[in-house]
């Protein structure tokens, strides 16, 4: 479970102590909403299906394989299928792919969602193993499915462009400078990360 709202309010709070330039911002745009997400396999499968693609497009193939094979949530599901079965609900070569990858890494017990390292770092190297996560996934994942608080997804054009609004810089910070930039902001980066997206979509963007 992610970041509720209490822990996030708390969060920014803090943060606006640290660095006044966010207490501005918070006081401009006000309190982002939690971003939560299921824990577990099905928001993994959800993200993989989601790349390159709009929401309205992934659902469609979610609901095609739960009418056509069964739980998406399940993934027995995936495993059972054949490459023409997931075709058929839409999938790429690619996904496909992807997807079998992450079905059998869990039932095969090699990656326990429920489990992963409490370290941050090697949780998400865990989670890159998987074909088709690359680190923001990880990150992302981490932070509105587990609620680890002090993720930061530095490598998000979204979030440098409102840490470089929010601190007033004059062009957009790249991920080095960003991530040194919130060394300061430890243990809410989560938080600060959570506020940009929101930050962001305020100031006529669109949000994440």
């Amino acid at each position: 479970m992610g970041l509720s709202e209490g822990d996030l309010r708390a969060g920014l709070d803090a943060l606006a102590t640290i660095e006044p330039a966010f207490g501005a911002a918070l006081a401009r745009v006000g309190y982002p909403a939690p971003r939560i997400r299921p824990r577990g396999y099905a928001t993994l499968l959800r993200t993989i299906l989601g790349q390159q693609v709009s929401v309205k497009a992934a659902d469609a193939v979610w609901r095609k394989l739960a009418e056509r094979q069964g739980d998406p949530a399940d993934p027995a599901t995936i495993v059972s299928a054949t490459d023409e079965d997931l075709r058929a609900c839409g999938f790429s070569r690619q996904k496909a792919a992807y997807a079998r990858h992450l079905a059998d890494e869990v039932t095969s017990g090699r990656l326990d969602l429920a489990n992963l390292a409490a370290d941050d770092e090697e949780a998400i190297a865990q989670l890159v193993r998987i074909k088709g996560i690359g680190r923001w996934s990880a990150e992302v994942y981490l932070l509105f499915a587990e609620g680890r608080a002090d993720i930061w997804p530095a490598g998000d054009l979204a979030v440098q462009i409102e840490v470089g609004r929010i601190l007033g810089h004059a062009a957009r910070p790249g991920e080095r400078q960003v991530r040194e930039l919130a060394e300061a902001w430890r243990p809410h980066r989560g938080a600060a990360a959570i506020f940009t997206w929101h930050h962001y979509g305020a100031t006529g963007d669109a949000p994440l």
